[in-house]
């Protein structure tokens, strides 16, 4: 095994990840270092450019209040959580989302403007933008920021160090380089953990030469979760998966088509479900109050769909693509605008996916789909775990003091805005819990309000935390052994990649080890079959739940033979370390939470029904001791900062 170089950096903040909330956070941080003497430092896996959910583009921005107020906002996070959300941490968004949206246009995204030159807006809460270059654009801010000497790209963070003297303190992190043969080692006295949420966790619907497409960003492997968790930072909601509803196998987005062009989805015999739903007797008077107040929850609205699909065998599920562009073209006056008005509604169709789903316009050309001519079939995903949108999965943190009240202040306050319960580890977008709904921009907004307090810390904790050179000695030999691994047994089997007879390459056949790619697939199929994938379309029970941690249990002890032929399978070992993390965690809280609560993104069939009187105030949390290997689960009391009577109009 070839010998790597130890590269040590110190800093006083680091920010881990350089998404959309890394952007915000290199932005926001650079400002405040400046004025109070703080080095600042960002580290990623990939490229800044095009890092994160936002790295192929987006055709629109989710959250933009504009003349609404923040408790309208919350009136619709909370809305769509069926209840449950932090409202100090949604509000603390909502207040400082609009700036950072003008902060883009400053920055040169183009937002869609009306003749009058008003912002055109997709929803109440939606701007359209031409954001094929979205994160690009906001990625050169931060870049300028922050400045190319403190920006290190190509490094996966595998763990946080503790200090050495407090357990209860982060000191540093360690990594290695997917380029070069390097481990990094940074100590700081603060970090800012924003490295995404996680897919393929579950089984993916796309196999086969459709492997690894998802909705959301496949390199996304669970590492904020990851990060927090086994540095003993309280973490929240994480059996609250989302399971978007999409255009089928490309997973090109609806929401335009919804809320821009006003299409309507049925069942494949043109039952409308939404509408007969809502109607008096309607499926959704049975989850009050939220089915039968609008906007209807996500999930309530995904639960409509696979009624029609699995209990009534009426799929596909089919987005009138056709109906709605040829009922907007027939409000123009005469032929010759409406034939030019179809032109444009085309064009926007197409712009739409190929601003953030490259992907579905090339399968919608590859079919001959015309959606001006023809309905195309929508479905639901698998499982995503993602903070930022109609998830809630991720760490338990400090809220902003001025948000709390008397009985929020002990609860969800604790010093800095943003930080976990461990001194010094803070986090933001996908990586925080309970702030769902900020999206890009929220992300982005979360990223400075974590950023401005982590500098803060830095200034009134001076002192530099102690990492233990001895536990970075033993994870450096940790983090490598994927590589020895695979060298002491590469030459078992003569079913080798060097033998021209056989088209199966060893790492597939090898007795002992496992690979990087069969250990996701056997992650794939637990949480698929046992914890209520699209396989079983959704629906687990107590029993299957710990079927499932039986055999996570078996999996985590095999993951110590994982190998790798090369750097970057040696990345995508440690994603599944990180992955299998976050599974064990969701299986753990989906059991303890013992009601269904999201319909349409899972079903415990032994508790079929929300229980609002045990669980309709609490939220599920959890803390894990890395030495014992052991979850310790907690519930902590859902707070209203606003009468929810007020704020949804009940």
């Amino acid at each position: 095994m070839q010998d790597f170089e130890t590269v040590e950096i110190t800093t006083d903040l680091l920010i881990i990840g350089a998404g959309m909330a890394g952007s915000g956070a290199c932005v926001e941080a650079a400002h405040w270092a400046k004025e109070n003497n703080v080095k600042v430092t960002v580290v990623d896996k990939s490229a800044m450019e095009r890092s994160g959910a936002v790295a192929m583009g987006l055709s629109a921005i989710n959250q933009y209040t504009g003349e609404n107020t923040p408790a309208d906002y919350l009136s619709y996070v909370r809305q769509d959580l069926m209840g449950l959300c932090r409202d100090d941490l949604v509000m603390d968004i909502a207040r400082h989302v609009n700036g950072s949206v003008h902060m883009f246009e400053g920055f040169g995204l183009p937002i869609w403007k009306d003749s009058e030159g008003n912002y055109v807006h997709e929803g109440r809460w939606q701007l359209m933008i031409n954001g094929e270059s979205y994160k690009a654009i906001v990625a050169e801010a931060g870049k300028n920021a922050i400045g190319m000497d403190n920006l290190i790209e190509r490094v996966f963070v595998v763990q946080l160090l503790l200090d050495k003297n407090d357990k209860k303190k982060v000191a540093g992190a360690i990594g290695f380089s997917v380029r070069e043969n390097q481990i990094y080692v940074f100590k700081f006295k603060a970090c800012i953990v924003v490295a995404g949420g996680a897919v393929h966790v579950f089984r993916p619907r796309s196999t086969g030469e459709g492997l690894g497409r998802a909705w959301y960003p496949p390199w996304n492997a669970g590492s904020s979760s990851y990060l927090t968790t086994t540095a003993g930072a309280e973490m929240t909601s994480q059996e609250v998966i989302f399971i978007p509803a999409r255009f089928k196998d490309g997973y090109g987005p609806v929401g335009a088509w919804f809320l821009l062009f006003k299409a309507a989805a049925t069942s494949s015999t043109g039952y409308n479900y939404m509408a007969e739903g809502l109607a008096e007797g309607g499926e959704l008077h049975n989850w009050p109050p939220y089915g039968q107040v609008k906007p209807i929850p996500t999930c309530l609205r995904n639960h409509l769909m696979m009624i029609e699909m699995f209990q009534k065998g009426d799929g596909p599920i089919l987005m009138h693509t056709d109906k709605a562009i040829a009922k907007i073209a027939d409000e123009a006056p005469d032929e010759k605008t409406k034939k030019r008005k179809l032109k444009e509604l085309e064009a926007e169709a197409w712009e739409d996916f190929l601003d953030m789903t490259i992907s579905q316009a090339i399968l919608w050309a590859s079919k001959d789909v015309f959606p001006e001519e023809a309905p195309s079939e929508i479905m639901p995903s698998e499982p995503y775990f993602i903070g930022s949108h109609s998830g809630a999965s991720g760490a338990w943190v400090s809220g902003p003091e001025d948000l709390q009240t008397e009985a929020s202040k002990s609860e969800y306050f604790w010093g800095y805005n943003r930080m976990t319960t461990v001194n010094g580890l803070f986090s933001a977008g996908d990586g925080v819990g309970n702030s769902s709904h900020k999206f890009s921009s929220g992300s982005f907004t979360e990223g400075r309000i974590a950023a401005k307090a982590a500098v803060k810390y830095c200034v009134e904790n001076p002192d530099m935390p102690e990492v233990d050179d001895a536990e970075v000695e033993k994870l450096k030999e940790k983090i490598l052994i994927p590589f020895k691994v695979y060298e002491e047994h590469t030459k078992y089997t003569t079913l080798g990649t060097t033998n021209k007879k056989y088209a199966l390459p060893v790492e597939e056949v090898n007795p002992n080890y496992i690979t990087p790619k069969m250990a996701m697939f056997r992650l794939n199929k637990i949480m698929d079959e046992y914890v209520a994938g699209w396989g079983s379309q959704y629906n687990c029970t107590s029993i299957t739940l710990n079927i499932a941690l039986d055999l996570l249990k078996l999996l985590k002890e095999d993951l110590n033979m994982l190998a790798a032929r090369n750097l970057h399978e040696l990345l995508r070992c440690w994603e599944n370390v990180h992955r299998t993390q976050i599974a064990e965690a969701h299986t753990r809280h989906k059991l303890h939470r013992e009601e269904t609560r999201w319909p349409g993104y899972y079903y415990r069939k032994d508790f079929p029904k929300m229980d609002e009187e045990k669980w309709g105030k609490v939220f599920v949390n959890s803390v894990y001791d890395a030495q014992k290997d052991e979850f310790t689960m907690l519930t902590r009391p859902k707070i209203e900062v606003v009468d929810i009577k007020e704020v949804v109009g009940m």
